[in-house]
Order: structure tokens, then C-alpha cells, then sequence
């Protein structure tokens, strides 16, 4: 019998940080990993190392919150690596201020690539699993969806994912799709170097500080929210749908 086609999966936000950590390892799972990025050249870069990892990834760039981009990448991803049943909805950014200073156009911005962006992949991504009868949906959501001072706009973002990932397992659960949520806690990554660097404190301090009000003592690394998306996208994982996993070293990180 001819060998099986390879589960392809599509990381968003997959150039740095977390979702590269995320590409590296579905690629050390055996998938075939789509990395995609506003930066395609940043795409292609972490592509290439997961290609020397013995790993097979191509890079692509699309703005996650333009629809016609969103379509011709996933129809791209397909043709070059077969349909994807994967999805991480990892693509994010921050414009952090306080409530009387946001400018509408910082909230636009983080509402169009978190959830905006979430649901254009999904879209565009789910009638391959339908098709397949298997899919595996894992949304990036935080901590911050909690509630976070200085964060109105990206606090409701990742609220909001939770709520879009448990409606997704309920209308896609009996097409053999599962959508879950992982919502980090502080994680050491260029997103949060950035905001040590916005609020004048220098790295090392900042992540000592973070990491003083974590249970486990420790920040956060991005290859611990890896190891979180290899499991919810494992076969064996099929049973678990809908559900929000809180990666923080403790209650709330």
C-alpha cells in the first residue's frame, strides 16, 4: 500500500518567537509546516533551518487580515505541500496604551491581525480538513485575556479567541476537527524584549521581575508553548476540544 500523505500544518506569525519555536517542533513531529509570515523573507529564513533540521517547510508571506491575501497563501500552501489539516493561529502584535490614549487605529490594528487574522486562516483552512474529516485548530490566545492594564485592545483580542475557539469545536467537532486555545503567560520572546525596551527597563532586569511573580520561578520559553501545540495537534488528542490551556507556570502568569 502507498505510504500515507503527510499532515501539512500552517503556523501564522511563524518568522520569530513562538511561532517558529511552534514550526520547528511540528516539524520534528513529521509534518510538513507551512511557515507564514507578514515578513516572507523571515518566513523563508525559518523554513530553511527547519529544512537543515532534515525537516520539509516552505516560507510564504501574507498579511493575515487581508482576505485575498489570506486566500491565495493557503491556495499557494496546498500546491506546494498538499492540503493543510493543521492550523496554529499564531499571528500577533501589540499597540499597548492606556484606555484615554489608544488611537483608534492602534485598536484596529490588533483586532484585524488577532481575530480578524484567526478567522480568515480558519476559513480559508477548514474545508481542507472537512474534506479530510481530520483537522487540528490551535489558537494563540494569553494571559492578558484576564485582563491587563495598558492592554484594552490586546486583552480583548485574546478573550475573544477563546471564545472563537470553543465555537469552532462545537461546529466543526463532527467533521473530525478540534479547536483548542493556549493561552502563555510571560514568555522570553522578541514580543516581550520589545516591551522592555518601550518602558525603559533593560532585558535581563526585566525578565528577573516577570519571574519573580511566577509559582514556577522561572520565565516562560517559547519552546513550552511548542511542546502545548504538539499535543493538542497529536492524533491521539481527539477527545480534547474546545478547551483553554493556560501555559504560565502557574494559575496566571
Amino acid at each position: 500500500m502507498p505510504e500515507p500523505s503527510p499532515t501539512v500544518a500552517v503556523v501564522t506569525g511563524a518568522a520569530r518567537g513562538i511561532g517558529a519555536a511552534t514550526a520547528r517542533r511540528l516539524a520534528d513531529d513529521g509534518l510538513h509546516v507551512a511557515v507564514l509570515d507578514l515578513d516572507e523573507r523571515a518566513a523563508k529564513a525559518t523554513a530553511d533551518t527547519i529544512a537543515t533540521r532534515g525537516g520539509v517547510a516552505v516560507g510564504v508571506g501574507a498579511d493575515v487580515s487581508d482576505t485575498d491575501a489570506v486566500t491565495g497563501a493557503v491556495a499557494r500552501i496546498a500546491r506546494e505541500l498538499g492540503p493543510p489539516t493543521v492550523l496554529v493561529n499564531n499571528a500577533g502584535i501589540t499597540r499597548d496604551n492606556l484606555l484615554f490614549k489608544m488611537a483608534d487605529a492602534d485598536w484596529d490594528a490588533v483586532m484585524g491581525v488577532h481575530l480578524r487574522g484567526a478567522f480568515l486562516m480558519t476559513r480559508a483552512v477548514q474545508h481542507h480538513m472537512v474534506d479530510a474529516e481530520w483537522g487540528r485548530i490551535v489558537n494563540l490566545s494569553s494571559t492578558s485575556a484576564l485582563g491587563n492594564r495598558g492592554q484594552a485592545n490586546y486583552s480583548t483580542a485574546k478573550a475573544g479567541l477563546q471564545g472563537f475557539t470553543k465555537t469552532l469545536a462545537i461546529e466543526l467537532g463532527k467533521f473530525g476537527v478540534t479547536a483548542n486555545c493556549i493561552a502563555p503567560g510571560f514568555i522570553a520572546s522578541d514580543m516581550t524584549r520589545a516591551t522592555a525596551e518601550r518602558i525603559g527597563v533593560p532585558w535581563e532586569q526585566y525578565v528577573q521581575d516577570r519571574a519573580k511573580a511566577i509559582p514556577v520561578q522561572r520565565a516562560g520559553q517559547v519552546d513550552d508553548i511548542a511542546q502545548a501545540v504538539s499535543f493538542f495537534v497529536d492524533r491521539r488528542s481527539g477527545f480534547v476540544s474546545g478547551q483553554v490551556l493556560y501555559v504560565a507556570g502557574g494559575p496566571r502568569g
